[in-house]
């Protein structure tokens, strides 16, 4: 299973380095120096790790195979991934791979059937669960413990506690004259 660790974002410098945007927990080791890392599209990569570093709380990487400012902003948007088992969890008891997730029912905490998780967005704040209604509705829920207090991968739904409001419909109005489905 590929999963995505990072962005390639801009160039910083004139020797190839790019600022990364993560999306990994572990970018000790995923950004290690001689790591290998796939690339999207494929014709970039794959990339390997010469060095990486903290700088005013960005992650500069340097890849052997980007070795000037216009390679490097060349590659500008390149999503990096790596190859993990089907049934590899990360460390943390409280982590997930995304793939993990999609397709999982999703029930609110008293237990009835609100949708089912089609996504996660990665944001810089944090990420969203899209949620896909019966409706055929999109939801985006705060990926929090507080609005998702549980996950069971093993009974293959999340349960969500969302505060008023989030999966009700605005009907009312010019909004409603662009909702076939309402």
């Amino acid at each position: 299973m590929r999963v995505t660790v990072g962005r390639i974002g801009r160039a910083h410098g004139v020797r190839g380095e790019v600022v990364l945007s993560l999306v990994t927990d572990a970018p000790a080791d995923r950004f290690a120096d001689g790591a290998v890392l796939q690339t999207d599209p494929a014709d970039t990569g794959p990339l390997t790790v010469r060095r990486s570093r903290w700088h005013n709380g960005r992650l500069l990487v340097a890849f052997d195979e980007l070795g000037d400012r216009t390679t490097a902003e060349a590659a500008r948007g390149t999503v990096l991934v790596v190859t993990v088992d089907e049934d590899a969890r990360p460390e943390e008891p409280e982590e997930y791979y995304d793939h993990q997730l999609v397709g999982l029912q999703v029930v609110s905490v008293g237990g009835s059937v609100t949708g089912e998780l089609r996504d996660v967005v990665h944001l810089p704040a944090q990420d969203l669960l899209v949620v896909v209604d019966h409706r055929g509705l999109e939801h985006m829920v705060p990926f929090v413990a507080e609005l998702v207090p549980v996950v069971d991968l093993g009974a293959g739904r999340v349960t969500i506690d969302p505060p008023p409001g989030l999966f009700e419909v605005n009907v009312e109005g010019p909004e409603a004259e662009r909702r076939p489905d309402v």
